[in-house]
């Protein structure tokens, strides 16, 4: 599986994965604001973006054994990897498969708990509402907090851009790889990098509550929750979201 890629910068290497049903689109501001001292790696997960889908089943660790390829083709063999949502979920399936090829961890507006059966059959109403021709657009207040569905009308009208332009074969395959996911707790215990928790404070989707219960099982992690910020944190507010990576990654 060949991901895709958006890179800039030169540096130690930052890869970013991005949430769902998004694409490495997402974080632009982040390869603005970051690429002055880091390499930043945006990949498309699998079958958004650029990306090809592949006839593999779904699977997130499938997602994380493209992510270490990648490393593999950019002969990197370690990185600083974040995820956020979705990439949060890749990012804690690379640690549990692949954890030398980690220097640092930032888990953003995700968590270490698996679906419960409500959940994954949401998942799967969604998947199979998708592959008839619905869209995810209903989606899109639940992603953003109320000060941006308030105040910030142009991250909202993004952020609907970024989600229709999300392919359906692609969204019922990550919806149904996500429902799939094991529990993270005892991945994060087993974390021997230093690791960076970001949630925002109007997150609705994986709420400040989750954010702590990860920061509370790394060995070596903080917990940075941003004020006025919903699940798409790096969106919303990406000047505060760039300052606190940056803060963490001269820590390394």
């Amino acid at each position: 599986m060949k991901l895709h890629t958006r890179t800039t910068g030169t540096g130690p290497p930052l890869v970013l994965l991005h949430g769902f049903p998004l694409s490495s689109a997402m974080w632009l501001a982040q390869r603005e604001g970051l690429s002055g001292d880091h390499q930043v790696i945006t990949p498309d997960l699998r079958g958004f973006g650029g990306s090809r889908l592949g006839d593999d089943e779904p699977s997130i660790d499938a997602m994380a054994d493209d992510v270490a390829e990648l490393l593999d083709t950019l002969s990197l063999d370690k990185a600083v990897v974040g995820g956020l949502s979705m990439g949060g979920y890749v990012t804690m399936a690379l640690a549990r498969r692949h954890p030398s090829r980690l220097s640092g961890v930032i888990l953003a507006d995700t968590k270490a708990s698996p679906d419960t059966p409500e959940a994954a059959a949401n998942r799967e109403a969604v998947a199979r509402r998708v592959l008839d021709g619905g869209d995810l657009l209903d989606s899109v207040p639940n992603l953003l907090g109320a000060t941006s569905l308030e105040r910030r009308g142009m991250v909202v009208g993004r952020v609907r851009g970024l989600v229709g332009a999300a392919p359906a074969q692609a969204s019922a395959w990550a919806q149904r790889a996500m429902a799939a996911r094991p529990d993270s707790f005892d991945t994060l215990r087993a974390l021997s990098v230093p690791a960076l928790v970001i949630v925002g404070d109007e997150d609705k989707v994986t709420p400040v509550a989750d954010a702590e219960a990860m920061a509370k099982a790394l060995p070596d992690g903080r917990l940075v929750v941003i004020g006025r910020a919903g699940h798409l944190s790096a969106i919303e507010t990406p000047e505060t979201f760039n300052r606190t990576v940056s803060a963490f990654l001269k820590e390394l």
